[in-house]
């Protein structure tokens, strides 16, 4: 039972991360390419300050929730926890920027229409990109990080 409670929260604190990252991705990238024109294409990069700032800010949200209502602290000093948990999370912001950006320049062009809301091509990668990620998060920071 306490795996399934686990589990649940994980994708709670994900979800809420989800929201937060999406939140501020939806908001950077149709601001900064204003300020920034390199934004929409710095070398091939699709977007990567608008990935990058959104992603940090989702990543120390989930931290705050991660240890308050998914994972036991106690493996590691709580500095050395914080530093492993930043470091698999920069390891994997730019996991998700790789797979971002193949899905926005080679797979996704079109927008989804959800009859409500329609899902525009740099939502939806993002999106896409944020489940994959988030499984491989899980196991890692459970096994490295956490105790379970």
């Amino acid at each position: 039972m306490m795996k399934q409670k686990q589990i649940l929260f994980f994708i709670l604190a994900g979800g809420l991360s989800a929201l937060v990252e999406l939140s501020l991705m939806k908001t950077f990238s149709h601001y900064l390419p204003s300020y920034i024109p390199l934004e929409k294409n710095w070398h091939g990069i699709s977007y990567p300050l608008s990935n990058i700032i959104s992603t940090t800010f989702a990543v120390i949200f989930n931290y705050l929730l991660s240890i308050g209502f998914v994972f036991e602290r106690g493996r590691h000093s709580k500095k050395r926890e914080f530093t492993y948990f930043m470091f698999v999370s920069f390891l994997s912001t730019l996991l998700s920027l790789v797979v971002f950006n193949i899905l926005f320049n080679r797979i996704i062009h079109t927008p989804i229409n959800l009859i409500v809301y329609t899902l525009s091509p740099i939502i939806l990668c993002k999106v896409l990109a944020i489940i994959l990620i988030s499984i491989l998060n899980f196991s890692i920071k459970k096994k490295l990080i956490f105790n379970g």
